[in-house]
C-alpha cells in the first residue's frame, strides 16, 4: 500500500507543480497587459503567483485537519528556494545574478520577517493571534515595498487586447486545477507518511518543498538566462516572505496546531540562517556569483542531512 500511495502522491505532485507554472504564466501575461514593471510583476505577481502550490497544500492541509503538513512545506518551500533554487539559479546564470535595486542590496526587513514566525512558534504551538500577527506583517511589508517600488521604472510595453479573455479562461481554469491536485497531494502525501511511520511535516518539509518551488526555478532560470537577473531575485524573495508570512499566517488562522519544538527549532533556525546567507551574498556587491551559488547548494545539502538525523530522534 505504501507504494501506491507513493505514485499517487508523485503523480498528484506532478499535477501540481504544472498546474501552478501555467497560472503564474496566465497570470504573468495578465500582469504585462496592464503594463506593471519588471519589479511589480516578478516581486508582487509573479511570486504570490508562485506560492500557489505551497498555499494551497497549506489551507487544504488546514481544513483537512493536518496543518502541521502545511507548514512543512511552508518552511521546507522557502529555505528550498533560498539555497537550492538560488544556488541552481546563480549556477546557471551567464556570469552570476546581477544584483542592481537598492532595496534588494540594502534591505534587511525579509530577515526580520523570515525571524518573526520562529519566534512566534518557539512554545510548541501556534495561536489564531500568531496567525493574525503574521498576516499584519506581510501585508505591511508589500504595502510598505509597494510605495517604495516606484524607482523600479523599466516597463513592458506590448498589449495585446485580442488574448485578454483568453489568459483570463486559462488562470481560472489552472487555478481550478492546482486546487484539485493540491487536494489530493495532502491525502496521499499524509497516507503515505503514515505507511512509512514518519511525521507528516518532514514529508512537507522535504518532498513537496521541493516539487513546489519548480515554478519559482523554472521562472527564475529563464530571468537570468534572458538578462532578467531582478526579476529572478524578485521572484525568490517575494515567494519567500509571502510563505513566511501571509500564507503560514493563514493556514494558521484556519486551523491553530501544535508541533514537536525540535522540528521548528531546527528548521526555522535553517529558514533564517538560508535568509542570512542570502541577503549577504546580496549585499556583498554587484553580483551573486557562482562561488556564493555552490555555498548555498551545500547548506541545502547540511539542511536535508540535519532533517533526517532529527526525524530520527522523534
Amino acid at each position: 500500500m505504501a507504494l501506491v500511495n507513493f505514485i499517487l502522491f508523485i503523480t498528484s505532485l506532478f499535477f501540481l507543480v504544472r498546474s501552478a507554472t501555467y497560472a503564474m504564466r496566465y497570470s504573468a501575461k495578465l500582469a504585462k497587459f496592464f503594463h506593471l514593471s519588471e519589479f511589480v510583476v516578478s516581486f508582487f505577481i509573479v511570486a504570490v503567483i508562485s506560492t500557489f502550490p505551497e498555499m494551497t497544500v497549506a489551507i487544504v492541509s488546514a481544513l483537512e485537519g493536518v496543518p502541521e503538513f502545511g507548514m512543512g512545506t511552508l518552511l521546507g518551500s522557502n529555505i528550498t528556494d533560498l539555497t537550492l533554487v538560488l544556488g541552481l539559479v546563480a549556477l546557471f546564470s551567464l556570469k552570476g545574478v546581477r544584483v542592481k535595486s537598492e532595496i534588494l542590496k540594502e534591505d534587511y526587513r525579509y530577515l526580520l520577517l523570515l525571524l518573526f514566525p520562529v519566534m512566534l512558534g518557539l512554545d510548541g504551538r501556534f495561536s489564531r493571534l500568531d496567525g493574525v500577527l503574521l498576516v499584519a506583517a506581510g501585508v505591511f511589508f508589500f504595502l510598505t515595498l509597494s510605495i517604495e517600488s516606484k524607482m523600479f521604472r523599466r516597463v513592458y510595453n506590448h498589449r495585446d487586447r485580442s488574448t485578454l479573455m483568453k489568459n483570463l479562461v486559462l488562470l481560472v481554469i489552472s487555478l481550478a486545477a492546482l486546487l484539485i491536485s493540491a487536494s489530493y497531494t495532502v491525502k496521499f502525501g499524509v497516507h503515505f507518511a503514515e505507511d512509512i511511520q514518519i511525521p507528516p511535516m518532514l514529508v512537507g518539509l522535504v518532498m513537496i518543498s521541493i516539487g513546489s518551488c519548480m515554478p519559482e526555478l523554472m521562472f527564475s532560470l529563464r530571468a537570468v538566462r534572458t538578462k532578467h537577473d531582478e526579476m529572478a531575485l524578485g521572484d525568490i524573495l517575494g515567494t519567500v516572505i509571502t510563505d513566511a508570512t501571509i500564507i503560514l499566517g493563514a493556514t494558521i488562522i484556519i486551523s491553530p496546531f501544535s508541533f514537536q519544538p525540535l522540528l521548528i527549532y531546527v528548521t526555522g533556525f535553517a529558514m533564517f540562517l538560508a535568509g542570512l546567507m542570502a541577503v549577504l551574498f546580496i549585499t556583498s556587491g554587484k553580483i551573486l556569483t557562482k562561488k556564493e551559488g555552490l555555498y548555498l547548494l551545500f547548506f541545502y545539502i547540511i539542511y536535508l542531512i540535519t532533517e533526517s538525523l532529527v526525524n530520527n530522534l522523534i
